[in-house]
């Protein structure tokens, strides 16, 4: 493979879930890959979801928070869209594009105390890190994989 696969993970926010999936795609997929993320409105990146990848050994601390119209001249191979909100709202993508959606929980919606909070997101993130997992399995894109 000489070009490298690009894939958008969208998300409403660009906060959490998006943020974690492209940690998790480039983690799994390497130099395989270019991972983007964004967002239908842009949040910001949650501590917490830093916090929680951190404990897995992923640093996403120096992505930023992007809205889906910075990407719109990009062309992608895949587009994941990681919630229902997103995926109604998904702008238009050239037909070559495959759409994939897998909806997860938003762990920023999470209540209790701040244990029960952070369990919501750790939760959540092992549910993204097994579909990115599953998903670089599946295309060919893991950089364990000779081709």
């Amino acid at each position: 493979m000489n070009e490298k696969v690009k894939i958008l993970v969208l998300c409403t926010g660009n906060s959490c879930r998006s943020q974690m999936a492209q940690g998790y795609l480039q983690h799994f997929a390497g130099q395989r890959a270019e991972v983007y993320s964004a967002g239908i409105e842009v949040h910001g990146l949650n501590p917490k979801a830093v916090q929680v990848m951190q404990e897995d050994g992923i640093d996403i601390s120096h992505h930023t928070s992007n809205h889906v119209d910075e990407y719109r001249d990009k062309v992608f191979d895949y587009v994941i869209t990681v919630c229902d909100h997103a995926r109604e709202h998904c702008p238009y993508f050239p037909a070559r594009v495959k759409i994939i959606h897998h909806s997860f929980p938003d762990p920023a919606r999470a209540q209790g105390n701040e244990e029960a909070v952070m369990q919501q997101f750790r939760k959540v993130r092992d549910q993204i890190k097994s579909f990115c997992l599953d998903f670089v399995k599946q295309y060919g894109l893991s950089s364990a994989e000779k081709s």
